[in-house]
């Protein structure tokens, strides 16, 4: 096969893969499982293939007209360079885990393959984008993303927080795809072509007429896509779907493909020099803001989420000081450890017998309960705090290096002002970063929660997938020796200067953290753990600083549930409060959008109701008071119409009289 017919069954086999699990998921059941399974891990041998014959080399380019529209064409194209060659590894091999996961994590679902079906769907729709050469191909794959993480996060129909996250998913994500839609016309419209590879080319040449405005209208729709500041808030709701949705969305496909676009179409953003600044403020917010967040949450699955905002924020970042090799490099290998770590929280949930049971304020010394996640999940947790050698560190000095580059003049890929913005929140990061997982490790494997009733061992599909990803998580950082032709030749080694300051940072980060543990579990020694505490504005089960100060119940004469040992509140102090809500940004929008959208709902209502159906009413009523008089008349009894003939006639004789009279 030639590796065009290979790269066009990549995405198409888990297409068919969804469209047979879907017609054959209740006649045939028995082969759900393997509809889901197999055709998704052929496509990552298939997808292999593809980058082994790429090879990092010259990209592999194949189009051919879709249709004819008198204008402007758009094709069936692939482009496949070494960007999309790895993504696409990536992409199909934490599907296939995914994938495989499931089937002992859902094994009682009875939704199971609608979801498996989903799942395979959403793999082909980022496997479409990935290797698509054409804008509009690319924009159908985008939407498929989109309805399908719709109908995933809300598996769980019957809870109101899973509907309201998938609806939260679906709206804000199209309220970023609005612009994103404008921006791709404007921008076939400047280069006459929605093929990447001449679009690109317009660029080289400075045929675009209007830079910043393009480029700030796709970077509203990467924003809603990728989770970045402001159209980040529907991340953490979408973590009411089931947990291997999760790690599908967080690591291979939805939040990376903003990113994977960007990287895509860097020149067109590098044109303009202002879209390049708002990059690097957008990511330095959401890289500091979602760090904050994170070291406040409670459910293991929301200080996940939060976690993966903030090293999008990194890959944002690096795009911001042009550097695509290493926005692709911390992609590839935050999609390894991120998955490992939704994989393992998943194992510790299925270990409670339910989804629900995620506070890690409500977990007790879990290392022998779950070993395998235990295991696993520090690699993935040493890997995102990166600490050498783990494949988070390399990645990660990567873009740190690269926006130390650009901040000292050593390169003009992109303003100065965005080297130093993203080297400074980058740095600030690294320390919120380790802090937060830090203390998620304490909480969960360290933690003085209730003891869960013990479910038994987890399936083997769920422990083993664990430790194919601690693979990656720990050796893939090495590949910036091997691999630099599928980096445009990017030299990825650490760079001095910032290696020391972030790992020095990152130890900072993990040493404070515990000291604070140590000084919470200190205090709270003597408050008995046992009950839940049961008033409402109990903050997730947690007590109060002050309950922790006196020794005493913070709601009357009530035990505990959760751990008063956290290190959290300590650390963030008053900020806490506001960090545990993301910063009311839900808030600010609820008074900024959706209170004004549903007091004009109001009033249309009302105008409906009271003003245009008065008017329907009314013209109704007219006909109906005749016809009650009409009716009252028609009584049947001949002596009553003989009468009233009789008596109209007489009327009659004596107008006519009184006419004639009168003339």
């Amino acid at each position: 096969m030639t590796t065009t017919t290979l790269a066009v069954l990549v995405p198409l086999l888990p297409f068919l893969g969804a469209a047979a699990g879907l017609l054959l998921g209740r006649t045939a059941p028995g082969f759900v499982r393997p509809l889901a399974v197999l055709p998704t891990l052929t496509a990552l041998v298939l997808a292999v293939l593809v980058a082994v014959r790429q090879g990092g080399d010259q990209a592999v380019d194949a189009a051919t007209e879709l249709t004819p529209t008198g204008s402007i064409p758009i094709e069936l194209a692939l482009h496949i360079d070494g960007f999309a060659a790895l993504v696409a590894v990536l992409v199909g091999l934490v599907a296939s885990c995914v994938q495989i996961y499931s089937t002992g994590y859902l094994r009682d679902d009875p939704r199971y393959p609608s979801y498996a079906a989903l799942v395979s769907l959403f793999t082909s729709a980022m496997l479409l984008v990935v290797y698509s050469g054409d804008l509009i191909v690319l924009l159908v794959g985008w939407e498929i993303m989109g309805i399908c993480s719709y109908f995933l996060v809300g598996h769980y129909w019957e809870t109101p927080e899973a509907r309201a996250a998938s609806i939260k998913a679906f709206l804000v994500t199209k309220l970023g795809d609005v612009p994103f839609l404008i921006g791709l016309f404007a921008l076939a419209t400047d280069a006459g072509s929605f093929r990447i590879t001449k679009v690109l080319g317009t660029v080289a040449s400075g045929g675009l007429d209007h830079p910043t405005l393009i480029a700030l209208l796709l970077l509203a729709g990467v924003a809603g896509k990728s989770a970045q500041f402001p159209l980040h808030t529907w991340l953490p709701d979408a973590m009411a779907g089931p947990t291997p949705v999760s790690a599908l969305i967080h690591a291979a496909t939805m939040v990376a493909a903003g990113v994977y676009f960007i990287a895509r179409l860097l020149p067109v953003f590098q044109a303009s020099a202002a879209a390049m600044v708002v990059m690097a403020v957008m990511a330095a917010v959401t890289m500091a803001g979602s760090g904050l967040a994170a070291l406040a949450q409670d459910d293991i699955k929301r200080v996940l989420a939060y976690s993966t905002i903030g090293q999008l924020g990194y890959m944002t970042g690096a795009l911001a000081v042009g550097d695509r090799g290493a926005a692709v490099f911390h992609l590839l290998s935050h999609g390894a450890f991120k998955a490992l770590l939704f994989l393992a929280a998943g194992v510790i949930i299925h270990a409670s017998g339910t989804n629900s049971l995620a506070a890690m304020s409500r977990m007790k010394d879990l290392r022998t309960r779950v070993p395998d996640a235990y295991w696993t999940m520090t690699v993935a947790l040493l890997a995102l705090t990166a600490i050498p050698p783990f494949s988070g560190f390399f990645s990660k000095e990567a873009v740190l290096g690269a926006a130390e580059h650009v901040a000292t003049g050593h390169t003009e890929h992109a303003p100065g002002a965005a080297g130093w913005i993203v080297l400074v929140a980058g740095l600030v990061s690294a320390v919120l970063t380790a802090a937060y997982a830090t203390r998620l490790w304490l909480l969960a494997f360290r933690g003085r929660g209730v003891e869960a009733p013990d479910h038994g061992r987890q399936p083997l599909t769920m422990t083993v997938v664990l430790w194919v990803l601690a693979v990656p998580s720990l050796a893939f950082g090495l590949a910036y020796g091997p691999l630099p032709g599928w980096f445009d030749g990017r030299d990825l080694t650490p760079v001095l200067t910032t290696s020391v300051l972030g790992t020095g940072l990152a130890l900072v980060g993990v040493i404070v953290t515990y000291g604070a543990w140590k000084h919470t579990s200190a205090m709270a020694a003597q408050i008995p753990v046992g009950a839940v505490a049961a008033h409402p504005d109990a903050d997730a089960g947690l007590v109060e600083a002050e309950a922790i100060a006196s020794h005493a119940p913070a709601y009357g004469d009530v035990a505990y549930t959760s751990d008063p040992a956290d290190p959290g509140r300590l650390l963030l102090g008053p900020l806490h409060r506001h960090a545990a809500v993301g910063f009311h940004l839900d808030a600010v929008y609820s008074v900024l959008f959706v209170r004004p959208v549903q007091a004009g709902a109001a009033l249309v209502r009302f105008l409906d109701r009271e003003v245009v159906d008065t008017y329907v009413r009314g013209a109704g009523a007219l006909p109906r008071w005749l016809g009650e008089a009409v009716r009252r008349a028609q009584t049947g009894n001949l002596q009553t119409y003989v009468s009233a003939l009789l008596a109209g006639t007489v009327v009659l004789v004596v107008a006519a009289l009184l006419v004639a009279t009168g003339a």
